[in-house]
C-alpha cells in the first residue's frame, strides 16, 4: 500500500499528475483542487490511495489525509468506485460531504455528476453513522463556498503551465457562459482549458 509521496512534480494534466520519487515516475489522479496546489518543478506531498483491479493499478493523490480518508470511506458504500468517490471530492470539500450526509442533505450529494437522488439517499443511509464528527461553520450551512470555482480554476491552469493573465482571461470567458447552477469544477476546467486551446 502506498499511503503517501513526496518528491518533485514532473508533469501536470487536467486528471493528474506524475510525481518524481528517487527517479521513478509516479502517476497520480488527482481532483482539480489538489492539482491547483502543485508546479511543474516544485516539491509536492501527497497522500495517496491505491486502487488495485485485476488489469490495473491506480495511484490517487490527495491533498491531504482527510481527503483520502473520505475518498475510501465513500467506497465502503455499495455502487461507490473510486473515480465517483473522487468526483465528489472534486466538487465538495470533506466537511461539506460530511454536514450533507449527517444532515440528509441529498441535494448537496446529487451536485456530483453520477448521483443522483437515490445514490445519493444510499450514501446518507450507509455511511450516516460512520462519516465521524462534523465541523459547524459559523452560519451552521452545508453548501459550497460561493465563489470558489474561479480561484481553483485559475490555480489549476496556472499549474498546467497558462499565464496568470490567460488564466484570468479564460475564467471570465467561462463565468460569462454561466447561468442557474454552476457546474462542478472539473467541468468548468475542461471548458476553460478548451478556450485556451483555441488561442494557442
Amino acid at each position: 500500500m502506498i499511503a503517501s509521496v513526496r518528491g518533485v512534480v514532473a508533469g501536470l494534466s487536467p486528471d493528474g499528475a506524475v510525481i518524481e520519487v528517487g527517479g521513478v515516475g509516479l502517476a497520480v489522479q488527482c481532483a482539480p483542487g489538489t492539482l491547483a496546489g502543485l508546479r511543474v518543478g516544485g516539491p509536492a506531498r501527497l497522500a495517496t490511495s491505491l486502487v488495485v483491479r485485476e488489469d490495473s493499478l491506480t495511484l490517487y493523490g490527495f491533498a491531504d489525509d482527510d481527503e483520502k480518508q473520505l475518498f475510501e470511506l465513500l467506497q465502503t458504500a455499495s455502487g461507490v468506485g473510486p473515480r465517483l468517490a473522487q468526483a465528489v471530492l472534486a466538487v465538495h470539500t470533506p466537511d461539506t460531504v460530511r454536514k450533507a450526509i449527517a444532515n440528509a442533505d441529498t441535494a448537496t450529494l446529487t451536485r456530483v455528476p453520477g448521483i443522483g437522488k437515490k445514490g445519493a439517499e444510499r450514501l446518507v443511509l450507509e455511511l450516516r453513522d460512520r462519516i465521524g464528527p462534523v465541523a459547524v461553520g459559523p452560519d451552521g450551512a452545508a453548501g459550497v463556498t460561493v465563489g470558489a470555482w474561479p480561484d481553483q480554476v485559475r490555480q489549476a491552469l496556472i499549474g498546467l503551465g497558462w499565464t496568470a493573465a490567460q488564466a484570468d482571461q479564460a475564467v471570465a470567458a467561462v463565468a460569462e457562459t454561466l447561468d442557474g447552477a454552476t457546474p462542478p469544477v472539473p467541468v468548468l476546467l475542461k471548458q476553460a482549458i478548451r478556450l485556451l486551446g483555441k488561442t494557442r
